[in-house]
């Protein structure tokens, strides 16, 4: 089983950087899904990401269905303020599936029409109603150590 991060068309680079820097510690893939709002060459995304950019297990796709191609046994959740379930309500203790979670994009999310009929693997994060979201790095953070305490931190120290 992998952990893998996706981030559908990201628009800020400094979320991007520090999401990269926390995939690294965690030894979870990034995922990029075009277009993107900056290069990944771009100095915000190297400065959030420290000298560890570089060494980030990262791949590009020209859209999430290149993504679903190459990976058609993945288990995907999405990642959204609407999602009628938490991440909290899953077990992702015991299983062999690659665990894909999407992050929409900073301003609008994902694409509710990309949603339709995966009602079931939309999550969301505990919060009160003074705030639409919570800021993307911190979101992935989040999902990523959780699975990852369930699991019982494999490979980490």
């Amino acid at each position: 089983m992998s952990l893998h991060v996706v981030l559908y068309e990201p628009e800020i680079p400094a979320n991007t950087g520090n999401i990269g820097r926390t995939c690294l510690a965690t030894d979870t893939k990034l995922h990029l899904i075009h277009p993107l709002g900056f290069s990944t060459d771009d100095k915000a995304v190297r400065r959030a990401g420290l000298d560890y950019w570089k060494d980030v297990d990262m791949e590009e796709h020209l859209t999430i269905f290149d993504l679903y191609d190459k990976y058609p046994n993945g288990k995907f959740y999405y990642i959204e303020n609407f999602g009628s379930k938490h991440y909290t309500d899953f077990d992702f203790s015991n299983t062999e599936e690659d665990l894909f979670f999407v992050f929409g994009k900073e301003s609008t999310g994902i694409p509710k029409d990309l949603l339709i009929g995966k009602e079931d693997q939309c999550l969301r994060i505990h919060m009160n109603d003074k705030v639409r979201s919570l800021n993307l790095s911190n979101t992935a953070a989040i999902i990523v150590y959780e699975v990852m305490r369930q699991q019982g931190f494999p490979k980490l120290t």
